[in-house]
């Protein structure tokens, strides 16, 4: 089958490298050339110099880049995917962007009689290189029921959540879930720390329990250790929370508790923390 990736970024990157080992004509498309090339001699697959030119010929185009306007550019267009996409193929996007710009694609796709998804994907940088990403969607059943095997290649776990937008709607509330349950941690944890608690002991014994979480399982150590040099950004969390927020008002949603982590997170930012791992909220702490 062939398909094609367009963003390499930390997420696409590996993401394309799995479907290229996984057996499929993979081609590939990435703003700045060197960073084609470079998967190109890693992987093997092709590389194109647009988007469209990616999507020529393919049954499934993939996409994974940074915001709106960045789906935007890659998508419409004389040089964007719906531009080479042929028709009855179907266009997947995994970028955390807005349900409103799924929707716009979707209705653009559709008049040229080919699909859309968005399906945007948890994980993180780790979830991706070593393919166990979530990825949840909106989109037709039918359209699902095409890529799932495809996807599989790089996910360990999706699904379809309703129509197109139901996907991203469903990544705001997964990343309004990790801001409170990290700030939950960094107070944990501090208090943990000042009161002379062994931290080993204390997750052993809590992560059994109701407190347990992946982020407590895999950001323990570093959280304590106040290393925060990896990971899922704090730059690209409240890039997702600032699409979350402006849904929420839309709808007329409070979300206090998540305005109040995005504030500390740009306390983060504000010294230098803005490519720290969103764990880092516990640096507040340890000045």
């Amino acid at each position: 089958m062939k398909v094609a990736f367009i963003g390499l970024g930390v997420m696409g990157y590996p993401m394309a490298g799995h479907l290229q080992k996984a057996g499929f004509d993979v081609c590939v498309y990435n703003r700045t050339l060197a960073k084609a090339e470079q998967w190109q001699a890693e992987y093997g697959g092709r590389y194109a110099e647009t988007p469209a030119k990616a999507a020529q010929n393919c049954e499934i185009v993939f996409c994974c880049v940074g915001n709106d306007d960045d789906v935007r550019q890659v998508s419409l267009g004389e040089h964007g995917i719906l531009a080479g996409l042929p028709p009855g193929a179907i266009f997947v996007d995994h970028t955390t962007a807005s349900a409103e710009v799924a929707r716009e694609l979707a209705e653009n796709a559709n008049s040229q009689g080919k699909y859309f998804l968005d399906a945007p994907v948890s994980g993180g940088q780790a979830g991706a290189e070593n393919g166990q990403l979530t990825v949840m969607l909106g989109g037709n059943e039918a359209e699902f029921e095409k890529i799932s095997s495809v996807i599989a290649a790089y996910a360990k776990f999706s699904k379809l959540m309703g129509p197109v937008g139901s996907g991203q709607l469903a990544k705001m509330v997964n990343q309004i879930c990790i801001a409170g349950i990290v700030q939950g941690l960094a107070e944990g944890f501090n208090f943990a720390e000042k009161v002379g608690l062994d931290p080993e002991a204390l997750v052993e014994t809590i992560a059994k329990g109701a407190a347990g979480s992946w982020q407590m399982e895999n950001r323990y150590k570093t959280m304590f250790a106040g290393e925060y040099d990896f990971g899922f950004a704090v730059d690209w969390m409240r890039k997702d929370l600032a699409i979350a927020f402006e849904e929420a008002k839309k709808k007329q949603v409070d979300l206090p508790m998540t305005k109040m982590v995005d504030g500390f997170y740009q306390e983060i930012q504000e010294k230098g923390g803005n490519r720290w791992d969103t764990s880092s909220l516990i640096s507040r702490f340890k000045n």
